[in-house]
């Protein structure tokens, strides 16, 4: 498939900032494999996981975006902390694409430290997949469109 105009956001929490930018090298990473330019890409920082599901929601909103990519790491400690977080980021993010209609994905590690560096390099990049799936769905609400269209016609 060609991905010559498809443009993708990747919104990226800060917290976490030697994961989530490995993350988002790998994401680059995939676009550039799959043949994507730079200006087919923005990046959009937000300060953690929390805020990742309103930015998400309102890019998608923007109807500039064909999909957005949510990358971002929470981390398990010591409180319920990590159970807040995490929880609140997967449905907001879930909610945001349901209402929107667009993929909104989840490309947020929610695990240890350990595990984490582990999922944010080298084959197992969670951003790399993350972004990889989102050209994915982009084809297939493409895909999905374009059969609707023609049964219109």
């Amino acid at each position: 498939m060609s991905y010559k105009d498809v443009r993708i956001a990747i919104v990226i929490s800060h917290f976490n900032t030697d994961i989530t930018e490995s993350l988002l090298k790998g994401a680059q990473e995939c676009a550039s494999k799959e043949g994507l330019e730079k200006d087919q890409l923005q990046i959009y920082w937000v300060p953690g996981a929390f805020e990742l599901p309103i930015i998400a929601k309102k890019l998608a909103q923007s109807l500039q975006y064909d999909a957005v990519v949510c990358l971002g790491a929470v981390l398990k400690g010591e409180t319920e902390h990590f159970d807040y977080v995490s929880s609140a980021a997967a449905h907001g993010i879930v909610q945001a694409s349901l209402e929107t209609n667009l993929p909104i994905l989840f490309g947020v590690l929610t695990c240890d430290r350990s595990q984490a560096l582990v999922r944010s390099k080298g084959e197992r990049n969670k951003g790399f997949h993350t972004f990889k799936a989102a050209l994915d769905m982009v084809g297939v609400c493409n895909s999905i469109e374009s059969k609707t269209q023609n049964l219109l016609h």
